[in-house]
This record gives C-alpha cells, sequence and structure tokens, in this order.
C-alpha cells in the first residue's frame, strides 16, 4: 500500500504511483487481479498530514488523489486486500472498493475524519452505508470509532479473519482461482454486481470539494498541524 516509497502513509507521490499501477493492471490482459498489501505489521496510516498543512500543495494533491479515487472507482478487474496491523483514514477508505478484505486478527480499522474537521473520500459516503450498514456507517465514520479485525468482520468491511494461514497466502489462493477462470465473465459479472462508476465519480467530486473546503478553515488546519507534529 505503500507504493514502493517506503513509508506507511500515503503522500502525493504514492497517490500517483498507486493510479499508474492500476491504470496499468487494467489495460495488461495478462493481469487478472490486484492485491493490495502494506508494509509487514501496518496495511497504511492513513494520508502524510503535512501535506494538508501547506495550501500551495493542495491543487496537486487534490489532482493526485482523485485521480486515484477514480481509479479505484473505474477499475474493471478483482481487487483484494491484505491487512495485517493498522488501516487508517484513506488506507480504511480505499478498502471499500475491494472485493474481499483479508485481515490478521492483530489488524485494526479507523476513519478519524470528523475528528481532525474534514470529510469521508474515495466515495465511501456511498459504499460504507451500502456495505456495512447506515448504523455502523455513521458509528464508524462519525464517531470515529476504532474497530478491531473481529467487528470488523462482524459488520461485513473484513470478508475474510484469517487464522493460522496468512493474509496474503489467502489473497494469493483467490487469485490463482481468479486466474482459472473466464476473464471476460469475471469482469462482467463483477461490473454487474458494483455500484455505477459515473454515481461513484460524481460523490467523489462531491466528497474532495467539500474535503477542500475543509481545509479553508483555520482551525482545522491548525488541529491538522498539531497532529503532523505529533506523528513526526
Amino acid at each position: 500500500m505503500n507504493a514502493d516509497n517506503g513509508r506507511p502513509a500515503l503522500d502525493k507521490i504514492a497517490y500517483l504511483q498507486l493510479t499508474r499501477i492500476l491504470d496499468d493492471a487494467a489495460a495488461d490482459a495478462e493481469i487478472r487481479s490486484v492485491i493490495f498489501r502494506g508494509l509487514d505489521g501496518c496495511f497504511c496510516t492513513g494520508a502524510d498530514l503535512n501535506e494538508f498543512t501547506e495550501p500551495r500543495l493542495y491543487p496537486s494533491l487534490i489532482t493526485a488523489v482523485t485521480g486515484y479515487f477514480r481509479a479505484l472507482a473505474a477499475f474493471p478487474k478483482p481487487l483484494f486486500a491484505c491487512v495485517e496491523g493498522e488501516a487508517t483514514g484513506v488506507g480504511c477508505t480505499t478498502l471499500f472498493h475491494c472485493d474481499l478484505v483479508f485481515a490478521s486478527p492483530q489488524s485494526s480499522f479507523r476513519v478519524p475524519f470528523v475528528d481532525f474537521g474534514l470529510v469521508p473520500d474515495a466515495a465511501t459516503s456511498i459504499l460504507a452505508p451500502l456495505r456495512l450498514g447506515y448504523a455502523a456507517a455513521f458509528r464508524f465514520f462519525c464517531l470515529g470509532e476504532q474497530l478491531k479485525a473481529r467487528d470488523a468482520y462482524e459488520i461485513g468491511l473484513v470478508t475474510d479473519l484469517c487464522g493460522e494461514q496468512r493474509p496474503i497466502d489467502e489473497a494469493l489462493e483467490t487469485a490463482k482461482r481468479v486466474s482459472r477462470k473466464p476473464a471476460h465473465a469475471m469482469e462482467t459479472a463483477r461490473r454487474l454486481l458494483r455500484n455505477d462508476v459515473e454515481q461513484l465519480n460524481r460523490q467523489i467530486d462531491c466528497e474532495i470539494a467539500l474535503f477542500r473546503d475543509a481545509l479553508d478553515n483555520e482551525a482545522t488546519v491548525r488541529r491538522l498541524r498539531r497532529l503532523a507534529r505529533l506523528a513526526a
């Protein structure tokens, strides 16, 4: 999930790298599925908060983030995620675009957008209520509750809670099963099961606009700067 930048958080470069990886994988007929995997012991700690404290960085950052979310929404092949450890913020909202999420019992999940003075992203304002149910989505996003792996499994955020077998091993086995099935039928069935891409893109644009508005709030920026210092 770190897009080869060696860090557990996502910055502008990571968003661009991930978008390119998804676009290349979508165009390559030899690639039948994609697996997201973070660093050992940590899936993703969220966005690099330092980038949200510098207004001069906003235009290029917003472009990179939007491109990544759109690539997720439009990706035509199965997406799997392996979570071992923390999945926070954008590292967690990415999971709502994955068809299956394999997690270790030690994993945890949190989306602290409201606590930061921000709003949900990646079209999760549509995807989360559909996947989790409204009340669970409200608790998760609006109250900022952290979910342990078992809790995330029980509400449907995690689809496979791994025991003796590692998440990556289960994901690779599932990817092998996908590779043995007719590609066109697999992609067509997946498309029929999922949300309309244009609807998701409209929601992504709406969320991004609200996110950008939130960054114009001085109190929010001060809060983000304080959190960035604590994370340093």
